[in-house]
This record gives C-alpha cells, sequence and structure tokens, in this order.
C-alpha cells in the first residue's frame, strides 16, 4: 500500500505516541465505523455534520441529499475535514485531572470529488449497502432514476490523514496512587444485534 506522508495538518502534535500513520490501521478504523463527521466551510461559517461513510480502496465515500448545503460547498471546492472515533472504553482515574477515554480516531483531510459516472456511482452506494450487511445490495429494491437523481455521493482520497489511538488503564501521579478510591478502565462495546422487523 502507498505509504501516508504526514503534513503539519496531520501531524499529532498533543500525544505523539498516541499517533498512527499506516493504512492498515487508519482502514480498520475506517472500516469499523459506520459514522463519521464532516466539516466544511458552508455560508461562510463552520459546519459539521454526521453521516454514513464507507471506503472503496484508497478512497472514502459519503452520500446524501444532492442538496444538502454543506456538500454544496464541498462540491465548489470547499476542503473538508472528516473525522471519525471509535469509542472502546471509560477510563477511571484516581484524581479528576487524569480520566481519559480509550479510544480510535481517525482525522482526514481533502477535496471531494463528485462521482458522475452512473456505473461508478451505483457501485459506490452497492458498497455503502455491503457494509450495513453482506449481500444486502442484491437483495434491496433498486434505485430509479429519481432517487439517482436526488443523491450525490462523494469521495474522497485517503492521502492526508492520521489516526490516534490510546488503550490501557488510566496513568495516575505518583502521590495520587493511595488515594482511597477505585480507579480502572469501564469498557465501551458497540453490538449489532439480530434485525427487528420483517
Amino acid at each position: 500500500m502507498e505509504p501516508i506522508t504526514v503534513t503539519e495538518r496531520t501531524r499529532v502534535k498533543r500525544g505523539p505516541k498516541k499517533a498512527r500513520y499506516d493504512r492498515t490501521t487508519i482502514y480498520s478504523i475506517l472500516d469499523e465505523a459506520f459514522v463519521c463527521h464532516i466539516g466544511a466551510t458552508m455560508h461562510n461559517t463552520a459546519a459539521v455534520q454526521p453521516n454514513f461513510h464507507w471506503r472503496i480502496g484508497d478512497r472514502l465515500y459519503v452520500h446524501g441529499s444532492s442538496k444538502n448545503g454543506l456538500f454544496q460547498s464541498i462540491i465548489r471546492g470547499e476542503t473538508a475535514c472528516i473525522t471519525v472515533t471509535l469509542l472502546d472504553g471509560l477510563v477511571f482515574a484516581k484524581s479528576a485531572f487524569h480520566y481519559s477515554a480509550n479510544f480510535r480516531s481517525v482525522m482526514l483531510y481533502g477535496e471531494g470529488e463528485v462521482i458522475e459516472d452512473p456505473m461508478h456511482k451505483r457501485f459506490a452506494l452497492d458498497q455503502m449497502l455491503e457494509k450495513f450487511s453482506q449481500g444486502r445490495s442484491t437483495e434491496a429494491r433498486a434505485p430509479n432514476e429519481t432517487e439517482m437523481k436526488a443523491t450525490v455521493v462523494i469521495s474522497f482520497p485517503i492521502d492526508e490523514v492520521s489516526a490516534k489511538i490510546r488503550t490501557g488503564p488510566p496513568v495516575d501521579d505518583e502521590e495520587d496512587q493511595s488515594y482511597p478510591t477505585w480507579s480502572g478502565v469501564k469498557p465501551v462495546t458497540t453490538l449489532i444485534g439480530d434485525l427487528v422487523g420483517e
């Protein structure tokens, strides 16, 4: 895989030991998470919105209404900042100052490319359904022409990107080790259950 070049925007400055710049780690986080947050300038102000995302090769894909204001800003050339976070644990320290969380996160900067080719667009949307459940793209009704026109699909190169990960127990000051309160990690997991419905 093509190595990632660290830029001034993606270099992790606070907690650099938590930084990861390899595609294997970054892709695994992007693939496990379902929701990203997309930030860009819209109407001369900062705006962030949640969205589903999925990955095809070295590009990250999002989709939404073709009239979406934030997407329109990206289509006009605004650079987007996309973040993904997986929460793995709540870290209880003995001191309030050292409370933390175990997490895996990705931050990506890029200029979006609208997928105009109908076959590419349909393929990309099918891959979103496959992320929901393998084989689902062949089970669900295909989008009709009106639905396709109402939907915009934008892809971003996974190039200017970094991951940040925290694992392990709390890190308390030595003088707090004997403080009479418990400390440790409460694990957090995301459970996708069985389908409820018809």
